[in-house]
């Protein structure tokens, strides 16, 4: 039985080209790039030639480029970063509802630190609106950070909107766009946002690799000491063999994009029409057009997401509940909560994420499939909510 994976927004395989790249790096090219022997001579080209090569794909200057060792540590150094550099200038901080854990998280402690964070809400599609960004501003806003794309709903945010307020009034904006990579051209310049997040493993590189860009003159204080790697931004011997794999990686999502995302969109439509026509009481979640192009997240009444998915994985298919950093949390998804979703129907959610290798026969197998768990599941559960209680989401 061939495993089909729809589990892509949490993390891809590595694409064969890419590891190609990454292996000299691995083996014969191990040499430290602060050495200043051959082969930290070597190691250190290789780290200059990525930073070109990731700073082309921004369209910003290599000295904007800072790697780190994850999308987590990207936001968490924007952000803790930011507040910390600037909180002389004031201690606000305004965010949206539906961002990843990454981000809220980092939020959080910023609140244990004396800071004020506003959160601002979403429709009911998962999109804020400008005006409510434009409205939160105040004398003592010191960042602005809004995620481009949502890591569980797949909805898209007007980021090149709301950073035009942030630049009209000299604060600094940062969008998480680890989804977004690879589907979305990230120029930076064109979305003038002043930070901006990525991560290897969402567009088919290695885990354990992130890039923050940081727009010169933008203030930010590090969160690791030690060397003086990364222009003094980020201690430590750098990830050599992965930041070429990121820097690959990006190269080959900007050369597939416009096709991949054709060929997605397609998939990902076909799939969510026949869900909804074949399982009774089920709603998509988010926007059905203004969302990723992999992205596929539907709520089924009566049956628990976890219950789904362990069914889903008996018959080879690989998905999710929701973020991968939250999926063995039984609490119902802050994000759906935020789009106003009862409890009780945000239980009921499944992510299906697309990806390159997935086909037409992985489609069909799904829609074959998935009808049968929740028809199983339902047969089990001693729940049946009534339709006309949650006409609003139905």
């Amino acid at each position: 039985m061939k495993t089909i994976y729809l589990d892509h927004a949490a993390t891809t395989n590595i694409d064969k080209l890419v590891l190609a790249k990454m292996l000299p790096f691995l083996t014969k090219k191990y040499g430290n790039p602060s050495s200043l022997h051959m082969l930290g001579r070597e190691a250190k080209s290789a780290l200059h030639q990525a930073r070109e090569e990731v700073a082309a794909y921004f369209n910003c200057s290599a000295e904007e480029i800072i790697f780190t060792g994850s999308g987590t540590e990207s936001d968490n150094l924007a952000i803790i970063g930011v507040a910390t550099a600037n909180q002389h200038k004031g201690k606000h901080i305004i965010t949206t509802k539906i961002e990843h854990h990454a981000v809220m998280y980092a939020c959080d402690y910023l609140k244990q630190q004396g800071f004020t964070v506003t959160y601002v809400p979403v429709n009911k599609y998962g999109i804020v609106e400008v005006k409510q960004i434009k409205e939160a501003i105040s004398d003592d806003t010191i960042l602005v950070s809004v995620i481009f794309a949502n890591n569980e709903i797949g909805t898209i945010q007007p980021i090149k909107e709301i950073a035009a307020i942030c630049q009209s009034k000299q604060i600094p904006m940062h969008t998480d766009a680890c989804q977004a990579a690879g589907a979305f051209n990230l120029d930076v310049q064109n979305l003038g946002v002043d930070l901006l997040t990525v991560n290897s493993n969402k567009v088919y590189g290695p885990k354990g690799v992130g890039v923050l860009f940081v727009r010169k003159g933008t203030k930010i204080t590090p969160m690791l000491y030690g060397g003086s790697q990364e222009f003094s931004m980020r201690a430590g011997t750098e990830n050599v063999a992965g930041i070429v794999g990121l820097a690959e990686a990006l190269r080959l999502a900007q050369q597939k994009r416009e096709i991949e995302n054709a060929r997605l969109i397609k998939m990902r439509d076909r799939l969510i029409k026949e869900l909804l026509i074949a399982i009774p009481k089920s709603r998509l979640n988010g926007h059905p057009t203004q969302r990723l192009p992999n992205n596929v997240n539907i709520s089924f009444l009566d049956v628990e997401g976890e219950s789904i998915i362990l069914h889903l994985d008996a018959h080879g298919i690989c998905a999710s509940t929701g973020s991968a950093c939250t999926s063995t949390d039984l609490e119902a998804s802050h994000v759906l909560l935020a789009l106003g979703v009862p409890e009780e129907v945000a239980h009921g959610s499944v992510r299906l994420t697309l990806g390159r290798q997935n086909t037409e026969q992985d489609i069909d197998r799904v829609i074959k499939i998935l009808p049968k768990v929740i028809a199983k599941l339902r047969e089990m559960s001693p729940l049946c909510a009534k339709l006309e209680d949650y006409v609003e989401w139905f």
